[in-house]
């Protein structure tokens, strides 16, 4: 089973997705079900206009985005709330948003390069720098802090961070996604075939897959 996830490293919902799939795959496989996934991470951006060198406090761009700083808290702690059921901290008082190209960059390097394996981790690493440290992951010298904990060689990393080297290439998979019809992330798409949006329950990822599991 192929399925390629398009998500953004600063949207929460992403990353709860991404912890309930995974979860989904290991109860599974626990219960004996034989469940051959083959799976990586395709850009998107929330905000592609967001600055690359001037990052802003997460809970501002959540109040311009839904009415005021009332609204937005009561936004971040109900996810804060949700996050932490599926073993995530969310510190979103210290997160700063800032634009999320650069990492895109990183993760389908990351792929090319080394394959889903290091991608994955990467991808959780980069959403940790955001959702529970409060690091600007549009800084270079942050993201290459996530290769290398990844065992991605740090001085590759910087020298692909400093060049141009995939950007037509991630522009283009961005653009991509519309061809699939995402117009919200997190969205996973099965075999090229079937879609699948949203954050989904982990039961209801177990369903899902099963019953891919079966037609194929």
């Amino acid at each position: 089973m192929r399925i390629e996830i398009f998500s953004d490293v600063i949207c929460p919902w992403c990353f709860i997705g991404k912890r309930r799939f995974e979860t989904a795959i290991s109860r599974l496989r626990d219960r004996g079900v034989d469940v051959e996934v083959d799976y990586s991470f395709r850009p998107f951006q929330l905000d592609p206009t967001a600055p690359t060198d001037s990052p802003t406090p997460a809970k501002d761009a959540y109040a311009k985005k839904f009415g005021g700083p009332e609204r937005a808290a009561e936004i971040l702690d109900h996810v804060t709330s949700v996050a932490a059921q599926d073993n995530i901290t969310f510190n979103m008082d210290i997160a700063v948003r800032a634009n999320t190209f650069l990492a895109h960059r990183l993760l389908s390097f990351s792929l090319k390069q080394y394959g889903a394996a290091v991608q994955i981790p990467l991808k959780e690493r980069i959403m940790d720098a955001y959702f529970t440290d409060g690091k600007n992951i549009a800084d270079i010298d942050v993201l290459v802090d996530c290769a290398e904990s990844v065992g991605i060689d740090r001085t590759k990393a910087l020298t692909f961070l400093s060049s141009n080297e995939l950007v037509d290439e991630v522009r283009a998979e961005i653009a991509e996604a519309s061809d699939y019809g995402v117009t919200a992330v997190p969205t996973f798409i099965i075999n090229g075939q079937w879609s699948v949006p949203g954050a989904q329950d982990i039961e209801m990822f177990e369903r899902i897959i099963e019953r891919i599991l079966e037609k194929t």
